[in-house]
């Protein structure tokens, strides 16, 4: 019976592997895009606004202060 669950096992393994894959490096894409366009956190923070907080918590955990600040100026002075 374990002989016949080894390759259904190691299919779901190689399934999983391949969803954190994904994830780690989607992840690490919409970071290097929110971080390199201004622009692009604006329209984040229009449809994902709680995906754009957890950017910058994250750089205000590495020590980058004053990111929103900045976003939330030029989006108010934009409006004007």
């Amino acid at each position: 019976m374990a002989r016949t669950m080894e390759p259904v096992a190691k299919k779901i393994f190689k399934g999983v592997l391949v969803a954190e894959l994904l994830g780690v490096f989607g992840a690490y894409f919409l970071f290097n895009k929110m971080n390199a366009s201004q622009d692009f956190r604006q329209t984040m923070s229009k449809k994902f606004p709680f995906i754009l907080e957890v950017y910058y918590k994250s750089i205000e955990k590495s020590g980058m202060y004053g990111v929103r600040e900045q976003d939330q100026e030029k989006w108010l002075n934009s409006k004007n």
